[in-house]
């Protein structure tokens, strides 16, 4: 039984309205049809419909005003686009105004039974993903993306509102902000959510793989190619496709990957057959995609066919009221991890207030890596600044106060009077004498220092201290 009852047919063509009505009544659906946008008003106004087939070019009312008056009343009605004088541009314009597909004119009307077919299984999947969503709380797909700040409700509010639409998304923000998390959201809130969700690190894969990868490859178009590949678009196929670090993309995919995006079809490398494959693409650059469009290093016809909608996730230092948040959900999970008897279960005020100065310029996973570090290196249910990495402190130009005025971190005029400092050089002389003593033996010198293998490494990596290079210093100096 078909998702759909009611279609609402505007064409001021009366063969266009003929025809479409013969088909699509005998498919079972309840079908009224109009001349003009400003019937079709009255009819929207007057009660819902589940489907809309209009033109774009009539008289009175044009179809892309009908559009945006439709979905503005009936917000989950699906709205179909037919056009003989359309372009791409027009495409992408109906689309990201809610339309759920574009129809070229002239078409055969089981062109648009088709439509509607993948229209009722969309319809499908969202009310299925909606149904789940209620079973957990509504927020489910959001619940990595924590904060309070104002900048983080404005990422979750554009994710909401571009999930349902079946356009391209392009993410931005710098290395460490969650840019993939936030399309795993938008895949997880979309009608695709029970369909795959496909990764394609773009900056990582080597140039001349890069189109075998995407788009696959037939048996022996290259040497080795000993059996046919099936390629990661193919893989997502009615689910998405996150392209991560698009910007490293080379020119040859980048036409590539513009073509499918235009016509929907993918032709493995060495293959003469192209096949259609129904792919939500989510794309991402911590790279200025604009200005490499404008230095010639990014086809600007693909930037465009990306640059739909564009999501900007800012960085930690521009939303550190969400430090706090994020540091105890990292500590919890931490302490599961590292199997700690005694939880760290608070951030001490001094520690916290380094936190919040220092700016994070590896965002929010550089913040995760610190308190695994700190996690495993505390030794009480307090996390205190000497677990934190000394670059947290280095970092500050100021006198860090606390509430009484005394200066929580040692600045470098009273580096000679500093304790921590002091201890810290004192550790650092212990390490390379336990290292020297054991001749680079990291396991052993973790035993005389009595401390973890793991804590070890972390402190050479924060002194910067080779330990073979110490092995062979010899003992005697």
């Amino acid at each position: 039984m078909a998702a759909f009852r009611s279609i609402l047919i505007v064409d001021d063509e009366a063969s266009i309205r003929h025809v479409l009505s013969l088909v699509l009544k005998d498919k079972g659906y309840e079908v009224r049809a109009v001349e003009n946008g400003e019937e079709a008003l009255k009819e929207l106004s007057a009660r819902p419909y589940d489907v809309v087939v209009s033109d774009v070019r009539m008289p009175k009312v044009d179809g892309m005003t009908l559009l945006k008056t439709a979905v503005s009343l009936w917000p989950d009605i699906t709205f179909l686009v037919m056009s003989a004088y359309g372009t791409a541009d027009q495409a992408l314009e109906v689309v990201a105004a809610g339309a759920f597909d574009y129809i070229q004119k002239p078409f055969k009307p089981e062109e648009v039974v088709l439509v509607l077919r993948k229209a009722e299984e969309r319809l499908r999947l969202l009310q299925e993903n909606r149904r789940l969503k209620a079973k957990h709380g509504g927020s489910e797909p959001l619940r990595h993306l924590l904060g309070q700040s104002e900048s983080l409700k404005s990422i979750h509010k554009q994710i909401q509102k571009v999930a349902p639409v079946a356009t391209t998304v392009l993410i931005s923000g710098e290395s460490g902000t969650g840019k993939e998390l936030v399309a795993r959201a938008i895949h997880e809130l979309s009608p695709r959510a029970t369909m795959g969700f496909v990764t394609v690190n773009c900056g990582a894969i080597p140039a001349g793989l890069i189109e075998s990868e995407l788009f696959g490859h037939a048996r022996g178009a290259f040497t080795d190619a000993r059996t046919a590949k099936r390629g990661l678009l193919a893989e997502a196929d009615a689910g998405t496709v996150f392209l991560d670090e698009i910007g490293e993309l080379p020119h040859a995919s980048q036409v590539k990957l513009l073509r499918f995006l235009q016509e929907g079809e993918i032709r493995p490398v060495g293959d003469n057959k192209a096949e259609k494959v129904d792919v939500r693409v989510v794309a991402a650059s911590l790279r200025d995609l604009s200005k490499m469009v404008e230095r010639g290093e990014f086809r600007e016809d693909l930037y465009f066919r990306l640059n739909v909608l564009t999501l900007r996730i800012p960085p930690l230092r521009e939303r550190k009221e969400d430090i706090s948040l994020l540091a105890m959900s990292f500590i919890q999970r931490f302490n599961r991890e590292l199997n700690r008897e005694k939880p760290v279960t608070h951030i001490g005020p001094d520690a916290m207030a380094l936190m919040t100065a220092y700016a994070w310029p590896g965002n929010v996973r550089e913040l995760e890596n610190a308190m695994e570090r700190a996690v495993l290196l505390c030794e009480g249910e307090t996390l205190l600044p000497e677990s934190l990495p000394e670059k947290l402190w280095a970092a500050k130009s100021e006198p860090l106060l606390s509430a009484q005025g005394v200066p929580l971190v040692p600045q470098p005029q009273a580096v000679n009077f500093s304790l921590k400092r002091a201890m810290h050089q004192l550790e650092e002389t212990f390490i390379r004498a336990a290292l020297r003593q054991t001749k680079g033996n990291r396991t052993r010198a973790a035993e005389l220092l009595e401390i973890s293998h793991r804590a070890l490494l972390y402190k050479l990596k924060d002194y910067g201290i080779d330990a073979d290079a110490e092995g062979e210093t010899p003992t005697g100096g």
